[in-house]
């Protein structure tokens, strides 16, 4: 491999720009106390920075978007506010697919959906249903995702393989566990974004950042938007990408 580094115009399509940005959204907690506010009405103002951060993205001709909406261990939070993220999700899939849909978003799910309601499991299909031959901008929502998760599904997949004769242990390389992870037919993750000032990956994407740039910014979710998502953008821009190479 060259040791020269590789600029993000080389690296991303010749442009500077990201192909897929994810970020990890936090801080819609600490919004609401800062307010003296109800945690729930963080997260009701971090839908809405969904919905700025997605309009603006697909402005800014991002291929693909990944936003860590619910994770596989935020079960463990309260039943209280799991009903209430819940709920939000269900009102944003309500109010906000058909938006998608007339802007040429297509909306993408990762994660293991199977454990959500069955009305919201209905939703998100409908939406997937409804704009997946729009090709603007896919807008992944990671519901129920777990990086180590992803994972583990796709080494189980290789070893039933195996066990069944079809995959001979020799061949399996990088490309075919890509292959089977839940972001195979998505662009290369380019950059990931944590918002809130905390400096951890919290099991999100965690095979697919191994060469992405990181990005830790101290904005709240709920104050973060177009503005805010170009200025990393324009960050992701200055950085010199060696991918190993020295």
């Amino acid at each position: 491999m060259s040791a020269s580094p590789v600029t993000n115009a080389e690296a991303a399509g010749g442009n500077g720009m990201p192909r897929h940005v994810a970020i990890i959204m936090d801080g819609n907690g600490r919004w609401a106390k800062r307010r003296f506010l109800p945690r729930v009405a963080g997260h009701r103002a971090g839908a809405e920075a969904v919905r700025v951060t997605v309009k603006a993205a697909a402005d800014m001709g991002l291929r693909a978007l990944t936003l860590y909406a619910f994770s596989s261990e935020n079960w463990r939070r309260s039943a209280e506010e799991v009903t209430d993220l819940m709920g939000l999700l269900r009102h944003y899939l309500r109010k906000e697919v058909a938006e998608l849909h007339r802007n040429g978003i297509r909306l993408r799910t990762i994660g293991d959906i199977s454990a959500l309601e069955g009305d919201l499991i209905g939703l998100v299909r409908d939406g997937v249903e409804l704009t997946k031959n729009n090709r603007r901008l896919d807008f992944v929502l990671a519901l129920n995702y777990g990086a180590q998760d992803e994972m583990l599904r796709a080494v189980r997949g290789i070893a039933t393989e195996v066990q069944a004769g079809k995959l001979d242990p020799q061949s399996i390389d990088q490309a075919m566990i890509e292959a089977r992870l839940d972001t195979c037919d998505l662009p290369p993750l380019d950059l990931l974004i944590r918002t809130s000032g905390e400096r951890r990956l919290s099991n999100f994407l965690l095979w697919q950042a191994a060469y992405a740039e990181l990005l830790f910014v101290d904005t709240l979710w709920p104050d973060f938007d177009g503005k805010a998502l170009s200025a990393a953008i324009a960050d992701f821009g200055t950085r010199e990408r060696r991918f190993g190479g020295r």
